[in-house]
């Protein structure tokens, strides 16, 4: 239930809860303020002030406000459940070219998340490796997804713009890139957080790698000393499951 309509609902059982308490409900008054006065044939002007009598007992009016102030409070705690659970695709992040945008476009498909850096031992095995496996199974169904960061060894020291050329011209990457960052520690962005506590492990090098779901959560995190080919079987598994369930619902 969307969040406004479980307040809309609220909002009407809190009346009804007030109008029950105040006996509003059963014995409503008229536009003057004062209760209506019965008519009969005894009495057709309705001189005779008679008291309003309720075909419903009081004694049942106080039960009845508690069950529903009871139904308000269950409602209220469903709509909480109902609330999404944050995932790694419900962030959002800057991308190379210093755009925010946010990851939910890349929901739906497996994603292969890295802390990159140019200068680093590790640079051209895993770059060429990326780059491969973004050529083999991207980019509908996967998605490598680099994150420069200078937070280890110094090794990612140019601007955005140096860093993209360098990936583009020297490896020919195609993979999505981002904005430089800080990966660990206190400084680290919102979406790396949620992949550090998802896993327990955080990058304590350049080159870790995070396998996120298609619905955004995360399978597996290896670090520098992990070849891509290492885990280009995990990566395959969960695309084969993509294209198979696609498969079965046509």
């Amino acid at each position: 239930m969307e969040p406004s309509a479980a307040a809309r609902l609220l909002q009407k059982l809190l009346g009804l809860q007030h109008s029950l308490l105040s006996g509003s409900a059963f014995f409503p008054s008229v536009a003057g303020g004062s209760a209506a006065r019965p008519c009969s044939m005894l009495d057709p002007e309705g001189s005779v002030e008679h008291k309003p009598s309720s075909s419903f007992p009081k004694v049942f009016l106080i039960p009845l406000a508690m069950l529903l102030a009871i139904a308000a409070l269950l409602l209220l705690a469903f709509s909480a459940t109902q609330q999404k659970e944050p995932d790694f695709y419900t962030f959002k992040v800057v991308n190379i070219r210093g755009k925010l945008v946010s990851l939910e476009k890349y929901r739906g498909s497996v994603s292969l998340v890295v802390n990159v850096a140019s200068e680093c031992g590790y640079t051209d095995s895993h770059y060429k490796a990326l780059q491969q496996l973004q050529r083999d199974l991207g980019p509908y169904h996967f998605n490598v997804l680099a994150f420069p960061c200078n937070q280890f060894g110094q090794q990612e020291p140019d601007s955005n713009k140096e860093i993209e050329s360098f990936a583009r011209k020297t490896y020919g990457a195609s993979f999505p890139m981002f904005s430089k960052i800080t990966v660990s520690g206190a400084g680290a962005i919102p979406a790396f957080k949620y992949l550090i506590e998802s896993t327990g492990e955080e990058p304590t090098w350049n080159f870790w790698k995070y396998l996120v779901d298609p619905n955004g959560k995360v399978v597996k995190a290896w670090d520098s000393t992990v070849s891509v080919e290492e885990i280009r079987p995990h990566v395959t598994e969960l695309v084969r499951k993509i294209i198979l369930k696609k498969k079965d619902e046509l």
